[in-house]
C-alpha cells in the first residue's frame, strides 16, 4: 500500500476488514429482517393492556420486548458498521436511513410499555418468580424511575417537546463546526481538529498565532455561545424540577444510582492534590525550556514522541504480551479477535470514519474500528484501549441475558484505561533506551492530567453553573467566564500565564451539552490505575485474586449498578482513596521523570 495515498474501500484486503457475517451474511438478509421488524412494530399494539392482565401475559410481553430489542440492535449494528466504513456509499446511507425510520416507528409503537409496567402493582412481586430471572434486573431498574414519572398527559407533552430540547446542542455543533471560519496558520487550515495539532508545534510563534486566531473567532460569537449554554443548563434544571429530582445533578446521577458524594469526593480529592498538578506544570515549563508557560503551551509535549514502527500484527503481539496478567483465556480470545477472527477494520480508506471505537452488541463480534498507522506508537495504545472495550462486551454478553448485558459508561471507561495502563507498564519495563522511557513516563503524566485533573475541572464548572441557575442567578456571558476563569487559576496554578481570552475555552467544550458526563472519565482512570496495580503487584496469590475479581467485574455487565460492580473488582469509588491513589501514582511518575532528566 502506498503510504502517501488513501486507498478506496475495494483496495483494502478482506483480511484487514471486519467480518459482519455474525450479524448478516449479506444486505438481502438484512432487508429480510428489516421487514420482520416491521411486522413486530405492527404487533406491538397486541400487548397494550397486557402488562396488568396476569403474570403469564406479563411474561409473554417481556419476551416480546427482548426479542424485538435484540433484533433492532442487530439491524442497527449492521447498518451502522457498514456506513462508517464508507460514509459516502449511497447504499449504506440508505441502509442506515431505513433502519432509523423503522427504529423510530418501533419506539413510538411501544411507548406504552414502561408506563404500564410502572402502573401495575403486582409487578414487584411477579418479578421475584423464577421464570422472570432474565428480566428481573431490567424491570427493577425501570421501577426505580416510578417516583419521577408524570401523568400520561404530562409525559406526552414532554415527549412532544423532546426534539426542541436538543436545539442548544445542535445549534452549538452547527455554529462551531460549520459556520465558524478560523482561517489559516502557515498556509494550513485552522479547524477544530487541527487546533490541537498547532498547539503541539515546537515553534512558539505558531502556537501563539493559532491560539489567538482561534479564540478571536470565539470572541466574535461569545454572546451567542453563552446563550446556547445557558439554554442547555435551563433545560436541565427545568427537567429536574418537573420530575421531582432534588437537583439537576441528582437527576443525572439517578440512572446509575450514583450518590452525589461520589461527585463531590472527586472534586474535593483533586483540590487537595492541586499542588502536585502545579508541580507538573512547573516541570513542563522547565523541560520545554520556556521562560513563561502560556496557555497556548498546555499541549506542548515534554518529550517528543519516539520514532517507532510497528506493523499491525506486531502491535497486537505487544498488546497481548502486556495483558498477560489477565490470564491465558483473556489474552488468547483477544489475540484471535484482533488477528484471525476479524473483529477489526484496521486501515484507513476513502470515506471511512476517522478515529477509533469499539461497537459491541449481543449478537456478532465486538467490532473495532481503527485507522491504524504503524508509525505512531499512540496507535498501539489505541489497540489496547479498544480491545479493553471489546473484551468487556464479550464477557458481559456471555454472562447475562440481553435485557441486562449492557454496562454503563461509568464502567466502560475502566476497562479501556485498564488495558492502556498495563501496556504502559509493560513498555516501560522492556524499554531499551532512556529516550523511550522518558516518552512513556511523560505520556502517562499527560494522560492523567487530561483525564483526571482536566475532566474534574470541567465537572466542577458544570456543577457551579447549574447551581447558579438553580439558585436564581442569570447565566450571562460575564458570569460564565468568571466561573471558568476562577477554575483556570485554581487548577493551573501560579506557573501558567493566561490571556484575556483564555476563559473563552469554556464555550468550546461539546461535552457541556451532555451535563454531568465528564466526571466519569476522571473516576474511570482512577479506578483503572487502582485495579491494574492489583494484578501487577504483590504475591502470586494476591495477583491471582485481583485478576479473578477484575474478570468478575467484566462479566457483571448491566446486572449490577456501577459502584457495586466496581466493589466486586476491588475498588470503592464512594471513597476518595482511589482518587488519591491515582494522584500518588502521578506524583511517583513526576519523581521518576525528574530522576531521568
Amino acid at each position: 500500500m502506498n503510504e502517501n495515498t488513501i486507498p478506496t474501500r475495494n483496495e483494502i484486503e478482506e483480511k484487514d476488514t471486519w467480518d459482519l457475517s455474525g450479524l448478516y451474511t449479506n444486505v438481502d438478509a438484512f432487508k429480510s429482517d428489516l421487514a420482520r421488524l416491521d411486522s413486530l412494530v405492527l404487533e406491538a399494539s397486541r400487548f397494550k393492556g397486557q402488562f396488568t392482565k396476569s403474570k403469564e401475559a406479563f411474561l409473554e410481553a417481556l419476551e416480546w420486548v427482548s426479542t424485538t430489542g435484540q433484533l433492532s440492535e442487530r439491524l442497527g449494528n449492521y447498518a451502522f458498521l457498514n456506513y462508517v466504513t464508507e460514509i459516502n456509499n449511497p447504499e449504506y446511507q440508505s441502509l442506515i436511513g431505513l433502519y432509523q425510520m423503522k427504529a423510530t416507528s418501533l419506539a413510538a409503537a411501544s411507548s406504552f410499555i414502561e408506563p404500564e409496567i410502572m402502573a401495575c402493582e403486582e409487578v414487584p412481586s411477579w418479578i421475584k418468580e423464577p421464570e422472570f430471572a432474565d428480566f428481573r434486573v431490567y424491570v427493577e431498574k425501570m421501577l426505580r424511575f416510578k417516583p419521577h414519572i408524570l401523568s400520561d398527559a404530562e409525559e406526552a407533552l414532554l415527549a412532544s417537546e423532546s426534539e426542541l430540547q436538543e436545539t442548544p446542542s445542535k445549534a452549538f455543533e452547527a455554529l462551531t463546526n460549520v459556520d465558524m471560519d478560523f482561517g489559516e496558520v502557515d498556509c494550513k487550515a485552522l479547524t477544530q481538529t487541527t487546533y490541537s495539532v498547532f498547539l503541539q508545534n515546537p515553534d512558539d510563534s505558531v502556537r501563539e498565532k493559532a491560539y489567538k486566531q482561534f479564540y478571536s473567532v470565539y470572541r466574535n460569537h461569545a454572546e451567542t455561545l453563552a446563550s446556547l449554554y445557558s439554554g442547555s443548563v435551563k433545560q436541565d434544571v427545568f427537567n429536574a424540577r418537573v420530575r421531582g429530582y432534588a437537583s439537576s445533578l441528582d437527576m443525572a446521577l439517578f440512572r446509575d444510582r450514583m450518590p452525589e458524594s461520589v461527585y463531590m469526593n472527586l472534586i474535593e480529592a483533586v483540590h487537595r492534590s492541586l499542588p502536585v498538578l502545579h508541580r507538573y506544570y512547573s516541570l513542563k515549563r522547565k523541560m520545554c525550556a520556556l521562560d513563561t508557560l502560556n496557555h497556548w503551551d498546555v499541549y506542548l509535549p515534554m518529550v517528543k514522541e519516539v520514532k517507532t514502527r510497528h506493523s499491525y500484527s506486531e502491535a497486537c503481539g505487544i498488546v497481548c504480551e502486556a495483558l498477560a496478567p489477565l490470564g491465558t483465556e483473556y489474552v488468547e480470545t483477544l489475540r484471535a479477535g484482533l488477528l484471525t477472527d476479524r473483529w477489526v477494520d484496521i486501515y484507513e480508506n476513502k470515506g471511512k470514519r476517522s478515529g477509533a471505537f469499539s461497537s459491541g452488541g449481543y449478537e456478532g463480534n465486538p467490532y473495532i474500528l481503527l485507522n491504524y498507522n504503524e508509525n505512531l506508537l499512540g496507535d498501539v495504545f489505541t489497540v489496547a484501549h479498544e480491545g479493553g472495550h471489546s473484551m468487556h462486551t464479550l464477557y458481559s454478553k456471555r454472562n447475562n441475558p440481553f435485557t441486562s448485558y449492557s454496562y454503563t459508561i461509568f464502567e466502560a471507561e475502566v476497562a479501556s484505561t485498564f488495558n492502556e495502563t498495563l501496556l504502559s507498564e509493560y513498555l516501560l519495563k522492556h524499554s531499551e533506551s532512556k529516550e523511550m522511557s522518558l516518552y512513556l513516563v511523560s505520556k502517562q503524566l499527560d494522560d492523567i492530567v487530561a483525564t483526571l485533573f482536566r475532566q474534574t475541572m470541567f465537572a466542577e464548572f458544570e456543577l457551579l453553573c447549574h447551581k447558579a441557575e438553580e439558585e436564581g442567578s442569570v447565566l450571562t456571558l460575564d458570569l460564565i467566564r468568571r466561573i471558568y476563569r476562577g477554575l483556570l487559576t485554581t487548577y493551573f496554578g501560579p506557573e501558567m500565564h493566561f490571556e484575556d481570552e483564555s476563559d473563552l475555552e469554556c464555550l468550546r467544550i461539546p461535552h457541556f451539552y451532555n451535563a454531568f458526563y465528564v466526571y466519569k472519565y476522571a473516576t474511570g482512570i482512577s479506578a483503572a490505575i487502582n485495579l491494574s496495580e492489583g494484578v501487577l503487584e504483590g504475591s502470586a496469590a494476591e495477583r491471582e485474586e485481583a485478576r479473578g475479581r477484575y474478570l468478575d467485574f467484566l462479566k457483571s455487565g448491566g446486572k449490577r449498578y456501577p459502584l457495586e460492580s466496581l466493589r466486586l473488582a476491588g475498588v470503592d469509588m464512594e471513597s476518595a482513596e482511589p482518587i488519591l491513589f491515582a494522584v500518588r501514582k502521578f506524583s511517583g511518575l513526576l519523581d521518576e521523570i525528574e530522576r531521568m532528566v
